[in-house]
C-alpha cells in the first residue's frame, strides 16, 4: 500500500536574531583562527533590544576587537537604522569571556590515547573537546544530496535577503522565516503543500497604508520576486493546489532583535536537516574544530554524502560519538533506511576504513584551522545563516564528494576496517 504524507522544515533569513548571534559568534571564530590557528574558542552572543553580549571561553595569542567584529557584523547584515530598536551603531556591546577550563584544555591537548602510550599516531594526540553524539545525513532528493523540503526553505530564505540587500523590494527589513511543507508518496517528492514566508517590512509601503494592501502587496511581490525563482529549475512545483501564506498574523514591522531576544546554538535544526535526520543535540556556531559538536558532524555528513553520491543507498546517516578527552570515535553508526545496496555492516566497515574520524584527523584533512586564513578571514560566519550542509554557494570541504568513486571500488575487493 502507497503512503501519502507531508514533511515540513524551516528556515531564517540572516536578521533573525538568533542568526545575528550565529554570525557574531562564527565572526569572532574567523577572527581568531586568522591570527592563531590554535586558538580556542567557544564563544556565545546574546542579543536584544539595543544590546549584544559577547561571552563564553577563548583562550588565543590573538588579539582581537570584540566590539569591533560585532558591529560591523550587524551592519553588513543589515541593522543600521537605530530606528528600528537594533542598529550597529547605537546598540551597546558588552565582553564577558573566560579561558577555556584547564580541565578541558589538558583532554583536548594531550589525548588518552597519548597521554597513557596507547599509540604514537599523530593523530591520536589531540582528544575530543567533549563528550557527546553528532549525525551526519544524505539522500538523493535533490542535486546537493539533501532533503527536499529544508533545501528549498533555505533557498526561499537566501532569495528573500537578495532582493532585500539588492534593492529589488526596498520595503524589505532583516528578520524573516521561510517553511516549506513537501508531499511524499513512498518516501519520494510529489509536491507542495504549502510555502510560508514572514518577513519583517516597513510599516508603509509606498502610499500603500492599509494592512490589508500592504499584506496583498507583499504577497503578490515574493511570489514573483522569490518563491518563482527558487522552484524554477525543480521537476517538482508549487501547482494551483499550493497554498501560500505570508505574514499570516497580518504586518510583521516590529522584528530582529528588538522584537525577539536571540541567542547563539538557537537553530541547530535550521543548520542540519530541517528536522528529517537525527541530531545529536550539539550547536556549530561559535566552536573551534577541536569540539566534536561541530567538526565531527561535518565529518559525519562527508562519509553519509559520499556513500549515497556512490549509489550505495539512497538514504544514509551516520552517527558518531565521543567521549572528551580521548581521540577515537566511542561508537560509528551506519543506517539506510531500507534503501542501501549493500549491508549496513560492510558500509560500516568501509566507514572505519576510508574516512578519517579522530578530532585531528577531521581537522586537517578539512583544514578546519586554517580555512579562515586561507579565504581572507571570513570562513565559518559564511556557514552560520543558511545551513552548513547542502551549501552549493559555498566551496565548503565536507560537501565534497571526491570518496564515492573509492567506496565503489573498495566494494569489489574484500573490505577491512581500519584498526
Amino acid at each position: 500500500m502507497s503512503r501519502r504524507y507531508l514533511f515540513t522544515s524551516e528556515s531564517v533569513t540572516e536578521g533573525h536574531p538568533d542568526k545575528v548571534c550565529d554570525q557574531i559568534s562564527d565572526t569572532i571564530l574567523d577572527a581568531i583562527l586568522t591570527h592563531d590557528d590554535h586558538g580556542r574558542v567557544a564563544a556565545e552572543v546574546v542579543v536584544n533590544t539595543g544590546l549584544v553580549l559577547i561571552t563564553g571561553e577563548i583562550t588565543s595569542k590573538a588579539h582581537v576587537n570584540f566590539v569591533d567584529i560585532a558591529r560591523k557584523k550587524i551592519a553588513e547584515i543589515g541593522y543600521t537604522d537605530a530606528d528600528n530598536g537594533f542598529s550597529a551603531n547605537s546598540c551597546a556591546v558588552l565582553v564577558a569571556l573566560d579561558e577555556q577550563s584547564p580541565d578541558i584544555s589538558q583532554g583536548v591537548t594531550a589525548a588518552q590515547e597519548s597521554r597513557e602510550e596507547m599509540s604514537d599516531d599523530e593523530l591520536d594526540k589531540i582528544g575530543a573537546g567533549d563528550q557527546g553524539l553528532m549525525f551526519g545525513y544524505a539522500c538523493n532528493e535533490t542535486p546537493e544530496l539533501m532533503p527536499m523540503p529544508i533545501s528549498l526553505a533555505h533557498r526561499l530564505a537566501r532569495r528573500l535577503a537578495a532582493v532585500r540587500k539588492s534593492g529589488e523590494l526596498t520595503y524589505l527589513r532583516p528578520d524573516g522565516k521561510t517553511q516549506v511543507t513537501v508531499i511524499y508518496e513512498d518516501g519520494k517528492p510529489v509536491g507542495i503543500d504549502t510555502i510560508l514566508i514572514s518577513t519583517q517590512h516597513d510599516a508603509t509601503i509606498g502610499e500603500i497604508t492599509t494592512e490589508t494592501g500592504v499584506q496583498a502587496k507583499i504577497k503578490a511581490d515574493l511570489w514573483v520576486a522569490v518563491v518563482e525563482p527558487c522552484f524554477a529549475d525543480l521537476q517538482v512545483k508549487p501547482d494551483a493546489e499550493t497554498r501560500f501564506l505570508v505574514n499570516p498574523t497580518g504586518k510583521f514591522v516590529i522584528g530582529g532583535p528588538q522584537g525577539d531576544a536571540g541567542l547563539t546554538g538557537r537553530k541547530i535544526i535550521i543548520d542540519t536537516y530541517g528536522g528529517y535526520s537525527r541530531h545529536g543535540g550539539g550547536a556549530f556556531s561559535g566552536k573551534d574544530p577541536t569540539k566534536v559538536d561541530r567538526s565531527a558532524a561535518y565529518a559525519c555528513r562527508y562519509a553519509a554524502k559520499n556513500i549515497v553520491a556512490a549509489g550505495l543507498a539512497e538514504k544514509c546517516e551516520v552517527q558518531l560519538s565521543y567521549a572528551i578527552g580521548v581521540a577515537r570515535p566511542v561508537s560509528i553508526m551506519v543506517e539506510t533506511f531500507g534503501t542501501g545496496k549493500v549491508a549496513e555492516e560492510e558500509l560500516l566497515e568501509l566507514v572505519q576504513k576510508h574516512f578519517e574520524l579522530r578530532p585531528a584527523g577531521i581537522i586537517q584533512a578539512f583544514h578546519l584551522r586554517q580555512l579562515p586564513k586561507l579565504r581572507g578571514g571570513r570562513f565559518y560566519q559564511d556557514v552560520a545563516a543558511y545551513g552548513h550542509f547542502g551549501r552549493t554557494d559555498l566551496d565548503l570541504p565536507w560537501e565534497q564528494t571526491d570518496k564515492a568513486e573509492l567506496l565503489k571500488q573498495a566494494l569489489k575487493q574484500p573490505v577491512a576496517a581500519a584498526r
